[in-house]
């Protein structure tokens, strides 16, 4: 399609056969157009400063500079920094996922995902939501930060209110703006509100940044654990 409403996707991956599969599933929505494809990483920075997709599907692993690599190049360039990227991978736990979360990725997604969820994933990244269910972001984050956790104290989370902070756990959690005003009883307008400040105080990029932030510096513990 060529709606010029539509969310603009670009994919980057290796696998031919994949795109291709990738581009049929995404063109066949309304609202959606793949406006670009790249076959290796060094390649992704430049398509997208070209072509300004609103979403980049990131393979992790390609020849000619990774994902990695890759998309701290997009996130990177203030002239890009409307571009969402999610990593496609094979596996929940690849090591390169929360790499590439801390490069400044929205999301990631599994490649063998089905064409709702890879849907899904592109239309709630655009909207700014989050992605992860709860159960695979305390997994993935857990993972990698368990050894970090505890140095990370100069994030900033001493900046927060104890208001905050909660917010910020409860991002964590995995929890949409929705519910997060459900939990505390306060209204939507307080809970962007207070997103915002967590973005600003803690130089987050998005909720996925947040999510980070909060398990690096301890601020999700209560939540993992509960």
């Amino acid at each position: 399609m060529n709606d010029a409403a539509a969310i603009r996707v670009l994919l980057v991956d290796d696998d031919q056969l994949l795109r291709r599969s990738l581009k049929i599933a995404i063109d066949h929505e309304d609202g959606l157009d793949v406006v670009g494809e790249a076959a290796a990483g060094n390649e992704a920075a430049a398509q997208a400063r070209a072509l300004r997709p609103d979403v980049v599907l990131m393979d992790i692993r390609m020849p000619g500079g990774n994902g990695i690599e890759a998309t701290q190049a997009i996130t990177g360039d203030a002239s890009l920094e409307d571009t969402k990227v999610v990593v496609l991978t094979m596996f929940e736990l690849d090591e390169y996922v929360y790499g590439a979360l801390k490069a400044g990725a929205s999301a990631f997604l599994l490649k063998d995902s089905t064409p709702e969820r890879l849907v899904e994933a592109i239309r709630r990244v655009h909207a700014g939501e989050s992605l992860f269910a709860p159960q695979v972001m305390s997994r993935l984050v857990e993972h990698y930060v368990t050894a970090a956790r505890g140095r990370a104290s100069g994030r900033g989370l001493d900046l927060l209110t104890e208001r905050e902070r909660e917010v910020l756990g409860l991002v964590a959690e995995g929890l949409s703006n929705d519910e997060i005003a459900a939990r505390l009883v306060v209204t939507m307008h307080t809970v962007k509100a207070h997103i915002g400040a967590l973005r600003s105080k803690l130089h987050a990029r998005d909720r996925a940044q947040l999510v980070i932030a909060a398990y690096e510096g301890g601020a999700a513990d209560s939540h993992a654990s509960g």
